[in-house]
């Protein structure tokens, strides 16, 4: 069922001058907020992957179509059709067929000039979509005027759609019931996207249809509505699509266009239309492909492989993090809204971060502050409860706004994964990424045994919060085979290590020219990342390697303490502490080091927790010591990390100093990194994450807003 929003379900009570008006200041209130998607949204100016481009090297397409509401449009369509004939254009336009009377003359008419005719709806009014079952009897009398009037091409009314029944009802080929962004329509979710798509058919072999979304603003929200007096924001967002190669297709409405002077409070000056065509001959001579909805739609079902992913889903990461700053989080994040999806993260704020932030279209919401002092368990406890129930309130108040199609939660803790509870009841799917397995973490940061209360109750949350998700991603294989032996079933489950992202671990130039040897370590200062050994182990070496530095970024409940080790050490000069830097220049940092340290603990969670730093101190070149764990001797083998014994002062002295004075064993070590890296990066190894996406939306060609109708 599809929900009405109460101006529009009550327009029949109200007069027509009465709802401009209404409407007019819902508008121009809403205007004020929404400069950042509109006229322009910028995610949707990236083509589909794959995308070819426009016939004959075109810059852009444009298409030209008129929506005829009532008999006073069926009156103007003449004038509109010499107006575009004399300036050299056709366009399509859009009958109501049982509001009034469409004359088959003026059908035969346009036809023969070389326009197009399409269908309305049946009436023109808000009962289409008010249930599948009401759609699918009205779709028996719209598919009878499409073959009478042998026309391929549909337009719901007020733009309300559900692109599911249109595939699964009409026959078409294609549609153009969307827009890219328009915050001012009664179903004001837009596709978020500048190009055509394809709308699948069902398994069964049914035929899709092409989806062509209007993308410059239509003529009543613009002149009537908004009360613009010129065609500047025509012009800007043609210029916009232009430039991104896009499908200008314009919507507008013969009713509305008065060539007399004269005008009603719902009509504006045709010469407006006029004024624009004729800016498009001057301006974009040569530029564009001015088709008919029709062709467009043909032209992509010869390159139907090129316009398939064009319709964004909506995504949320969720996360007790700093969401702009964590690997694992940017990597999913920044996938999924290259590929055009309008992604939105959910997670914490340093001390002076702004709540919002948008980097490489990804929108950030730091909703709780946080600092790394948590003293004990139930401190540490309270601040995660406190943000399951902010979280939980942003989601769901977001998703009835404008509704998500995947929640992706990410661990610790795992009950955070309820956060999605509303939004899940409401058919968003849910994917609980289990960054470290948590009873074992808590076991490890709080030093109790399995055998704890506080531990069995873990994994009584553990099994609970994996059986509420939709998929279960854990963060290295070891962890894979004990969470789905005591958690989930293993369909429901796959690993996905930290790949390093070559998109941004690229090999960076080393700047650097002094003769210092420099060790490096950039991550968290927590116990079980063992850098308490690495200073111990740095200080046996620091005479004998007098230009030695060790370079510390990061922050953690270990950073005091090991600055006092450092200094008692007296190393003062040597191991150097810095705060956290962006993400952004941690591989310059790597690219100017010598060494990277690893230098894990093997003690039961740190022997089995993944991590990135190896990976990434290979894409830049820099070779790698790291203590033997299980899990990092599961992934990788000697020749390509200089392993040590875990904990082990005495070796890992002995390692660095091997290395420092070896430089053909450093060659030779990141040599054989950087072959490991060309095979395990995420830029090979991301379809996996794409494809369990895809398993859990399906091929998700319309919003999770189309099943319903909300005004934000």
């Amino acid at each position: 069922m599809t929900k009405t929003p109460f101006f529009y379900a009550s327009k029949s009570f109200l007069s027509r001058s009465m709802q401009i008006r209404i409407r007019q200041a819902i508008a121009r209130r809403k205007r004020a907020s929404v400069g950042d998607v509109w006229p322009i949204l910028e995610s949707a100016g990236t083509p589909p992957s794959g995308w070819k481009g426009w016939p004959d090297g075109k810059q852009f397409a444009l298409v030209l179509t008129h929506d005829i509401e009532t008999a006073r449009g069926v009156e103007r369509c003449r004038m509109i059709m010499d107006l575009e004939e004399r300036l050299g254009f056709r366009s399509a336009f859009f009958f109501v067929p049982e509001r009034y009377k469409v004359p088959v003359e003026l059908r035969e008419e346009m036809v023969r000039r070389g326009f197009e005719v399409g269908v309305h709806g049946l009436r023109h009014d808000m009962t289409l979509f008010r249930s599948e079952k009401e759609f699918k009897r009205q779709a028996q009398d719209i598919n009878r005027y499409l073959k009478e009037w042998g026309t391929v091409g549909f337009r719901s009314p007020y733009m309300i759609r559900n692109l599911s029944w249109i595939r699964d009802h009409l026959n078409i080929e294609y549609d153009t019931s969307t827009f890219d962004t328009d915050p001012f329509e009664p179903h004001p979710d837009g596709v978020g996207t500048i190009f055509p798509f394809i709308v699948d058919g069902e398994e069964d072999g049914r035929p899709g249809y092409v989806e062509l979304p209007c993308t410059l603003p239509q003529d009543l929200n613009l002149f009537v509505l908004l009360g613009e007096n010129g065609i500047d924001v025509w012009k800007q967002k043609l210029g916009w699509i232009a430039a991104h190669g896009g499908m200008a297709l314009f919507d507008t409405h013969p009713d509305y266009m008065q060539g007399q002077a004269a005008m009603a409070s719902d009509e504006y000056p045709v010469q407006c239309y006029e004024e624009f065509l004729e800016y498009v001959c001057v301006n974009h001579v040569g530029q564009y492909w001015a088709a008919l909805p029709r062709e467009i739609a043909a032209y992509c079902r010869q390159n139907e492989a090129s316009v398939r992913h064009g319709i964004p889903r909506r995504v949320c990461m969720v996360a007790y993090a700093f969401c702009d700053t964590d690997n694992r989080i940017l990597r999913y994040a920044e996938t999924l809204a290259k590929q055009g999806d309008a992604v939105e993260a959910i997670g914490l704020r340093k001390e002076g971060q702004s709540r919002t932030v948008t980097i490489n279209n990804v929108q950030y919401s730091r909703i709780q502050a946080r600092k790394r002092d948590e003293k004990g368990r139930i401190n540490y406890l309270a601040r995660m409860v406190r943000f399951l129930v902010h979280s939980s309130f942003l989601l769901t108040f977001r998703h009835l706004r404008k509704p998500y199609d995947l929640i992706h939660v990410h661990s610790v803790p795992d009950f955070e994964v309820f956060a999605a509870w509303a939004a899940k009841l409401m058919g968003a799917k849910v994917i609980l990424d289990i960054h470290d397995i948590v009873p074992e973490f808590y076991a490890s940061k709080f030093g109790v045994s399995k055998d704890a209360m506080g531990f069995k109750i873990l994994l009584w949350i553990e099994r609970k919060s994996a059986a509420f998700a939709d998929h279960v991603i854990i963060s290295n294989h070891l962890w894979h085979q004990r969470l789905t032996g005591r958690a989930v079933p293993e369909s429901k489950c796959t690993a996905i290590p930290n790949y390093v992202d070559t998109d941004l671990f690229y090999p960076h130039p080393r700047t650097r020219v002094d003769e210092r040897f420099i060790l490096i370590y950039p991550g968290g200062l927590q116990k079980h990342q063992g850098l308490d050994v690495a200073i111990q182990a740095f200080s046996r070496i620091s005479q004998k390697l007098r230009r030695a530095e060790f370079h510390i970024y990061g922050e953690g409940s270990e950073k005091e303490n090991l600055m006092m080790l450092s200094n008692s050490l007296g190393l003062s000069g040597q191991v150097l502490f810095h705060d956290s830097v962006d993400i952004h220049r941690i591989p310059s940092l790597i690219a100017d080091a010598d060494l990277g340290v690893v230098p894990k603990l093997a003690d039961g969670f740190g022997d089995e927790a993944y991590s990135t730093k190896i990976l990434e101190f290979m894409s830049q070149g820099v070779p790698v010591v790291a203590a033997r764990t299980t899990i990092d001797q599961y992934y990788f083998f000697d020749g390509s990390v200089y392993f040590f014994d875990s904990g082990s002062v005495e070796d890992l002295a002995k390692c660095i100093e091997e290395l420092a004075v070896n430089p053909k064993l450093r060659h030779q070590l990141a040599d054989k990194g950087r072959t490991y890296v060309k095979l395990n990066n995420w830029t090979d190894k991301q379809q996996e994450y794409l494809d369990i996406v895809d398993g859990l939306c399906g091929d998700h060609y319309f919003s999770g807003a189309d099943a319903g109708i909300r005004v934000t």
